[in-house]
């Protein structure tokens, strides 16, 4: 039986903010932003390529604190090209990390959740 990982869910103190961040700055797709009751509101983000999703917004029940996310990693498929391409999107990207399991991006959102990019080494 197959688990597909669909949706993260990304504390933020400011949802305009973090959307405008995800989409105008990384290339996110900005799925649905729904207003469901004055205290609740859902943004579905997806990053270029991607199956699974992340989730911001108001009164979705998180427990976790804005920025305090420093799990999320995803693979891209050159750490130059997007290093490079983050920067001139004025994006403080830092790397690129040269380690044995791969070339490490990382950046942080707004409000400072953290997230790693990485290029997968070139396996013989």
């Amino acid at each position: 039986m197959d688990w597909k990982i669909e949706l993260i869910h990304v504390p933020v103190s400011d949802v305009d903010r973090a959307k405008a961040f995800y989409v105008d700055k990384l290339g996110f797709n900005a799925d649905h932003d729904q207003r469901v009751s004055p205290e609740l509101r859902f943004v579905q983000l997806t990053p270029p390529g991607s199956a699974c999703s992340i989730a911001i917004g108001e009164g979705l029940g998180a427990t976790l604190e804005p920025g305090s996310l420093d799990v999320i990693q995803v693979v891209i498929d050159d750490a130059d090209a997007v290093l490079a391409d983050l920067r001139a999107k004025g994006v403080d990207a830092q790397g690129v990390d040269e380690q044995a399991w791969g070339r490490f991006v990382t950046l942080q959102d707004p409000d400072g959740n953290r997230w790693t990019l990485q290029e997968l080494p070139k396996w013989a």
